[in-house]
């Protein structure tokens, strides 16, 4: 990483952590799968992996810290990189709550409303994913960052969409209106992992412009 040139730990460190988030994404998208499958033991297995997950980006986040002030690494650009890995770190925090949400109210959700939340869940995953690929770019070669960001903003508004329609078709359908309120909120709960990725995508943009001045 040129930013780090100095500092091979710090660079491993950041590496490690933007390789949790990754992971958390897909863990969080076989969550889903296995949730609206009906298969509460893998999901189980999903929520304890991402809880592990979770833990160790926190550490590693806290560890970069650490060593941007113990060593007085890149001052002109440690508030730049703390925000970033703080935003990044929004991602799968967002990505554990929703899979704890699903585990402790246990939606009853229609089979004709599965595959909406299958495809939100999967374009929401997307865009996490995209914005690591991203948030690596921005260490490595700035100027290319916008190359990468545009695949988290189509990810995001895909999810905006696909969110807008299930929410639509399930206040359409003969549901109890509690019933509705709880697939509109889990609805709403999976799509906003999305956002969180779009928050990050939104920083890095500034940043890479930041960095080529």
């Amino acid at each position: 990483m040129p930013l780090f040139r100095t500092s091979a730990v710090v660079e491993q460190q950041i590496d490690e952590f933007l390789d949790q988030v990754a992971e958390g994404a897909l863990v969080y998208r076989a969550g889903i799968e296995a949730y609206l499958a009906g298969d509460l033991e893998e999901l189980a297995v999903r929520l304890a992996t991402i809880d592990q997950l979770e833990s160790k980006a926190d550490i590693l986040s806290k560890s970069v810290e650490a060593q941007l002030y113990s060593h007085s690494l890149i001052p002109d650009h440690r508030g730049d990189v703390l925000g970033l890995l703080e935003t990044t770190d929004n991602v799968i925090d967002t990505a554990k709550s929703s899979l704890h949400q699903f585990s402790i109210e246990c939606p009853v959700i229609p089979d004709e409303f599965r595959d909406g939340y299958r495809r939100l869940a999967a374009a929401s995953a997307q865009a996490a994913e995209a914005v690591v690929v991203a948030a690596r770019t921005f260490f490595r070669d700035p100027a290319a960052v916008k190359d990468h960001l545009f695949k988290v903003h189509h990810w995001e508004k895909d999810a905006d969409k696909l969110s807008d329609g299930l929410k639509r078709r399930i206040f359409a359908s003969g549901l109890e209106l509690a019933h509705k309120t709880q697939l509109r909120y889990f609805a709403h709960n999976v799509e906003q992992l999305s956002d969180e990725a779009e928050a990050v995508a939104d920083r890095l943009a500034i940043y890479a412009i930041k960095r080529n001045l």
